[in-house]
């Protein structure tokens, strides 16, 4: 049995920091429950992520927040260890976006992360749908790590960025690409737009297709068509700086997240595969994780509520503390 010790990378949000080491401990049993002894270690005055494992654990090159790995040896010496990292494009794909009411980078890693654990499917590219994807940080999150990505989102600006940025990167990266955007028809009528890009990272000769849909993410699977996902994953509007539409009065908001996730969540559940994984990231203010919780198991799916799975609550700021709740649906 061999100590090792996890370098963690620093967050560049402050606050999301304070929080980081608890979330990168519980990522890390959930993601690697072969490990023993996980606990947060001081050497030197640098925190580490501490565990007891017999070999390198095989996903730990996963983990959102890993910067290096030690072996923890004669009582304080730290032998570098090889991890194999599953990123297949660099990560200014990700990082290099900045608007308003963006996710934290390394959680929205740390979500896809504990979605696709979850999910109880043989191994294999994932299919991962964002019903609510704003400009995109789950799916080139998820494209990253050489999964397919579709995403939902009604704002036709989102669309439009997430359009100009991909298409400009993937030029100057020298990515070999396809990307086009094309109107969305039923019964001939013109009813939104999409953006499908296809790439093919430099390390792989398959290709990789992200879809962004101009759309209403509660309707989902009006506009996804047959196929099914093998996680969806979000992060829920917060009730603070977003709304919600509904009713027959398109410019009506209502600002309930829980109405919205309530609606929302059957539609979801049903458009994942058996053994497929659901993962909604939320504020606790305006729904407690019990309704929340009540409500994923109405629509059929299996919450994870114990062990690691519930110490992933954390603050944003004053008006926000947001909490990470994955749910299975069930294979038989």
């Amino acid at each position: 049995m061999t100590r090792y010790l996890a370098l963690r990378e620093p967050s560049a949000n402050h606050v999301y920091t304070r929080a980081a080491g608890r979330l990168a401990l519980a990522e890390l049993a959930l993601l690697c429950p072969e490990v023993t002894d996980v606990a947060p270690v001081e050497l030197a005055g640098i925190q580490y992520l501490g565990f007891d494992a017999d070999e390198v654990p095989e996903r730990i090159g996963h983990h959102s927040a890993l910067l290096a790995l030690y072996a923890l040896e004669d009582g304080d010496l730290l032998r570098p260890v090889a991890v194999e990292r599953p990123e297949l494009l660099d990560d200014d794909l990700v990082t290099i976006p900045k608007y308003p009411g963006k996710t934290n980078e390394q959680f929205t890693r740390l979500m896809l992360n504990l979605a696709l654990a979850a999910v109880r499917r043989p191994p294999g590219r994932r299919r991962v749908l964002d019903p609510m994807c704003g400009r995109g940080t789950t799916l080139t999150t998820a494209v990253r790590l050489g999964h397919e990505a579709v995403g939902v989102d009604r704002d036709p600006k989102a669309l439009d960025a997430t359009a100009a940025f991909l298409k400009t990167y993937l030029r100057r990266g020298r990515v070999k690409h396809t990307a086009d955007v094309t109107p969305i028809r039923r019964d001939g009528r013109r009813i939104g737009r999409r953006l499908d890009v296809a790439l093919t990272p430099p390390t792989l000769q398959e290709r990789i297709s992200l879809a962004l849909l101009e759309g209403d993410g509660r309707r989902s699977d009006e506009l996804c068509g047959r196929r099914g996902f093998d996680a969806v994953v979000l992060d829920a509007p917060y009730g603070v700086v977003h709304g919600a539409r509904r009713g027959s009065d398109a410019a009506a908001r209502e600002r309930s997240p829980a109405s919205l996730l309530a609606e929302s969540v059957p539609v979801w559940a049903a458009q994942l595969h058996r053994g497929g994984a659901l993962a909604i990231a939320w504020n606790t203010h305006t729904m407690s994780r019990e309704d929340l919780t009540t409500t994923v198991r109405e629509a059929g799916l299996e919450p994870l509520d114990s062990g690691p799975w519930l110490d992933l609550a954390h603050r944003v700021d004053s008006s926000i503390h947001r909490d990470l709740l994955v749910a299975v649906r069930p294979v038989d």
